[in-house]
């Protein structure tokens, strides 16, 4: 009797092992992709069928107002890969924050500009005008580089993306006095200050275009293209190289061309 039951044992256990192996491959075969609600989250939409046939499950979770925990995230392994960042945020903040992530790829331009509510031109901008920035250290700079392009002010030479509105000012004819806010909350104060440098995902998100909106836009020079991120050593995987050609693919680059209005440019 003890035989038998040590048989019967032998071989739940054995099935049991069975399940798990066989139902490894549909888990491997998953991308939980951490976005921003658009352009991010519409782009891997359009890709999660194509996908499929080639037996990905495609997972998107969306992080709304957040530059902060998708990097995080990921570095967890909570998320296998995110999709909201240009590069230079990406390289700072990873670097800052010791994290082990790699770009797979770029995919998108959004356009930085200058919006106002007040004002129809850069021009009638008046001395002491108070114009909002996203106050983490890239894209504030980044907003500042755009000021001293379009002759607003001028700032330290090569300071270059960490530009700081405190302490890289040398000169400032305006008298331009700057309000350092979260990225996503600037489309709100737009009838709060005299104008607000926006990034284009967020602009998106507040009805704004920054062709036909904005005062001031982002020449199509500018490197802040927006990526793909997976932890470093992961970039290989043949789930994530095919999340790359989908995302580079005609069908991306056609719809990003026929939907934004050049507020979104392919980067590949």
């Amino acid at each position: 009797m003890k035989k038998l039951l040590s048989l019967v044992l032998i071989v739940v256990l054995s099935l049991s092992v069975l399940a798990g192996c066989s139902s490894k491959p549909s888990e491997t075969n998953k991308i939980k992709i951490g976005v921003s609600p658009d352009p991010h989250a519409k782009l891997v939409s359009l890709v999660v069928d194509d996908l499929k046939k080639e037996g990905i499950e495609i997972e998107i979770i969306e992080f709304a107002a957040d530059y902060v925990t998708p990097n995080l995230s990921l570095n967890d392994g909570d998320i296998d890969a995110n999709f909201f960042q240009h590069e230079p945020y990406f390289n700072d903040f990873k670097a800052k924050q010791n994290l082990d992530l790699v770009s797979l790829g770029k995919i998108h331009v959004e356009p930085m500009a200058l919006y106002s509510s007040k004002y129809k031109s850069i021009d009638e901008i008046p001395d002491g005008a108070v114009i909002a920035i996203p106050n983490d250290t890239v894209n504030g700079g980044r907003a500042l580089l755009l000021l001293e392009a379009n002759g607003l002010i001028k700032l330290k030479d090569d300071v270059g993306y960490a530009a700081n509105e405190k302490t890289d000012i040398v000169d400032n004819p305006k008298n331009i006095k700057f309000k350092a806010l979260e990225a996503a909350f600037l489309p709100t104060t737009l009838d709060d200050v005299d104008g607000a440098i926006i990034n284009g995902n967020y602009a998106l998100e507040g009805g704004l275009n920054p062709v036909k909106d904005g005062l001031l836009i982002e020449g199509g020079e500018s490197p802040y293209a927006n990526l793909i991120a997976v932890r470093t050593g992961e970039e290989t995987q043949d789930k994530f190289v095919k999340l790359l050609k989908a995302l580079q693919s005609e069908k991306v680059k056609k719809y990003i061309e026929e939907n934004y209005d050049g507020a979104v440019v392919p980067a590949f």
